[in-house]
């Protein structure tokens, strides 16, 4: 199995996501010693921005491209080659201010490729080409936003992360979500982790047995 890992949080080795994410790591790879890990750090290898040159390029059909347009999408046709080369995908990043580092929304705008990662049906539906059932988001929330919680409706990561991926093709993710972390109490902060890798470990198990 060839997996996909991203990280995503700015604060590297001080993160909680990308700790979670090598956690989960682990346990898989003690199941499956011949999983294949492609790694990519979002904050090393950040991608650029959608820009007027990218724009025009990606919905200039494939046949009539200049090499300057060519040249513009180069990057991102990379990254989605990596992305439909995985059979499976673990995604870990912070929420920021309700929602996901700008470094992964950089990363979103250069894999949602019309004829790429999606393509228009000839009855005008979207298709998704990401057909993989293998996905898990990991993200860390400095406040708690379960159901029930006075912030429970300021959740913007998950739904936006549910739209996009949906959209390429992914039905059915895991989500492991640790809360309240940055804002809580020392004994808060440890029972969101353990319930975290708790959580993990489940999705460790089942991807296991798959």
């Amino acid at each position: 199995m060839k997996l996909l890992h991203v990280d995503a949080s700015a604060k590297r080795e001080w993160s909680n996501s990308r700790a979670l994410s090598r956690y989960f790591i682990d346990l898989l790879q003690a199941q499956q010693a011949d999983l294949e890990i492609d790694y990519l750090d979002l904050t090393t290898a950040t991608p650029a921005h959608v820009d007027e040159a990218f724009t025009i390029a990606t919905y200039t059909p494939q046949a009539e491209r200049t090499p300057v347009m060519q040249q513009a999408l180069q990057a991102s046709d990379a990254l989605c080659a990596r992305l439909l080369a995985a059979d499976a995908f673990v995604f870990a990043m912070p929420m920021y201010n309700f929602s996901m580092p700008s470094v992964f929304k950089a990363f979103i705008d250069n894999i949602v490729r019309t004829d790429v990662t999606y393509r228009k049906a000839a009855d005008g539906s979207y298709q998704g080409m990401m057909a993989a059932e293998k996905v898990l988001f990991i993200t860390t929330r400095g406040a708690d936003l379960r159901a029930g919680s006075p912030l429970a409706g300021m959740d913007g990561l998950t739904p936006s992360l549910r739209a996009a991926f949906g959209f390429i093709g992914v039905r059915e993710p895991h989500f492991v979500d640790a809360q309240p972390l940055t804002f809580a109490e020392a004994e808060q902060r440890e029972a969101a982790l353990v319930r975290a890798k708790q959580d993990l470990a489940q999705v460790a198990q089942q991807w296991g047995r798959a």
